[in-house]
């Protein structure tokens, strides 16, 4: 679609082709690969596919979340109308003073070594310490992280440098599914990540004896060792989603549920597990495995109320309306607008 008016308002200062305002992206990372050149494009795209097909293959997670984080971003900002280029050096070397974006993980910052104003992310920016070191550098403008609580741990050593970014759920690639014939009362979807040895027993294996009991049916999906259409599949088949993590920073399989209409019950202790991001926990933060979530999505529950909330979550079952909550929230033209208004900024300075 066609930048609005006020889109037109926002990109303010970007060059325009024909296509629309020109965001120039680099990724680097599993998928995709930073080589500059028509050459190095090939070979990237030549080694994508090739990973692509061999975990296909095997039935495992095609994309990484960075690499489906950056996807999200290039189609929020096609739904903006923007003109995207990525990994074109060229265009970047004759636009010294255009702004680029860096997304992916680390290896992005030391192989894109160009003097443009940079926005870094969605993607690894490092632990605080680490973003605070690389945005000392005058190039980096703007941080991202996807939703407010991680962007509260960098706050203190990377200040109004960082960005609250989430990236946008594509509602048509995760269509309504709630009018499909159900066979599933739930799928159960496994992304404990920290020790795993005694969380599972308490968790996991808790959820599903209750679900057992009650005579409910479920599939159990781990993350990571399935593929993305056995999750699409899964969805259609189901009347709800159990989800199981710690905490996420966004946490787009959940979203993607949400958006294909199907309720969600979320394990949320609001606790930091994670060994190597603890020490920057500030003591206010408020923690979450569902960061963006609404009384219209489904309800959380910590693990010892999981019993008494589950029963109420199932009598509800069919008032939720997750999909909505998507769509006003989390689309790709909201998603779209927040990075084109930071983006342009920068083209203004």
């Amino acid at each position: 679609m066609k930048v609005t008016s006020n889109l037109a308002d926002i990109a303010d200062g970007l060059e325009r082709t024909a296509r629309g305002p020109l965001v120039l992206l680099f990724y680097d990372g599993y998928e995709r690969k930073v080589i500059p050149g028509f050459g190095g494009e090939l070979i990237s795209q030549s080694l994508r596919l090739a990973r692509f097909l061999k975990r296909s293959a095997m039935r495992q997670q095609v994309r990484t979340g960075f690499y489906t984080a950056f996807l999200g971003l290039v189609k929020s900002l096609e739904a903006v109308g923007c003109d995207i280029r990525i990994n074109d050096f060229a265009a970047a070397r004759r636009r010294p003073g255009y702004p680029i974006g860096l997304a992916g993980y680390p290896t992005v910052i030391s192989k894109v070594d160009l003097p443009n104003p940079v926005i870094l992310g969605p993607g690894d920016p490092g632990l605080p310490p680490a973003a605070a070191r690389t945005i000392q550098d005058p190039r980096f403008k703007k941080i991202i992280q996807p939703s407010d609580w991680i962007s509260d741990i960098y706050v203190p050593l990377c200040g109004d440098k960082v960005l609250t970014w989430f990236a946008g759920i594509d509602t048509g690639d995760w269509p309504d599914y709630a009018n499909e014939p159900k066979t599933v009362d739930f799928i159960v979807y496994d992304k404990i990540r920290w020790n795993r040895d005694t969380q599972v027993p308490a968790v996991l294996d808790r959820v599903t004896r209750r679900l057992t009991q009650d005579g409910r049916s479920f599939t159990v999906l781990r993350y990571g060792a399935h593929h993305h259409s056995e999750f699409k599949a899964a969805l259609k088949k189901s009347k709800a989603l159990i989800f199981l993590c710690e905490h996420e920073t966004q946490g787009l399989a959940y979203q993607e549920a949400l958006s294909a209409n199907i309720p969600v019950l979320a394990w949320d202790e609001g606790k930091m597990i994670d060994p190597v991001l603890h020490p920057y926990l500030l003591e206010n933060t408020e923690v979450s495995s569902v960061p963006y979530f609404s009384d219209a999505c489904g309800r959380r529950f910590k693990i010892d109320q999981f019993e008494s909330v589950y029963e109420a979550f199932w009598r509800l079952l069919g008032t939720f309306q997750p999909r909505k909550y998507v769509e006003d929230t989390l689309s790709l033209p909201k998603a779209g607008e927040i990075y084109l208004k930071a983006y342009a900024e920068l083209a203004r300075r």
